[in-house]
C-alpha cells in the first residue's frame, strides 16, 4: 500500500489509521482495528474524505467500505485521486 500523508498507531484499539489527501480536495481514511469492518481479519476499512470530513456522496461509495484487502484499498485510492476536483479545490486552482 502506498505511503500515507499521516499515519498513527491507535494503541487503544490496537490498530492502524492511515490518512491520504489528494490535490483534487478528496482524501481517504484507511483504518484497521478490532472495531472496523474486517479489522479482526486483518482487512481494512476505508472512508472517502472531502477535506477533513467523511463524504457520503461520491461515485465510489455512499458509505464506508469494509473488508478490503491492501490491493482493493490501493485501487480505491486510485479512484478517489481520479475524482474531479471539489468545488472548493477548483475555485482555488483558478
Amino acid at each position: 500500500m502506498r505511503e500515507p500523508q499521516t499515519m498513527k498507531n491507535n494503541t487503544y484499539l490496537g490498530g492502524v489509521m492511515k490518512r491520504y489527501a489528494f490535490s483534487n480536495g478528496y482524501g481517504a481514511s484507511v483504518v484497521s482495528n478490532q472495531r472496523t469492518y474486517g479489522g479482526s481479519e486483518g482487512l481494512w476499512e476505508l472512508a472517502v474524505l472531502k477535506g477533513e470530513n467523511i463524504c457520503y456522496n461520491t461515485p465510489i461509495t455512499g458509505d464506508v467500505l469494509g473488508w478490503l484487502t491492501e490491493e482493493e484499498v490501493e485501487s480505491t485510492l486510485d479512484k478517489i485521486e481520479a475524482l474531479p476536483a471539489t468545488e472548493e479545490e477548483a475555485t482555488m486552482q483558478k
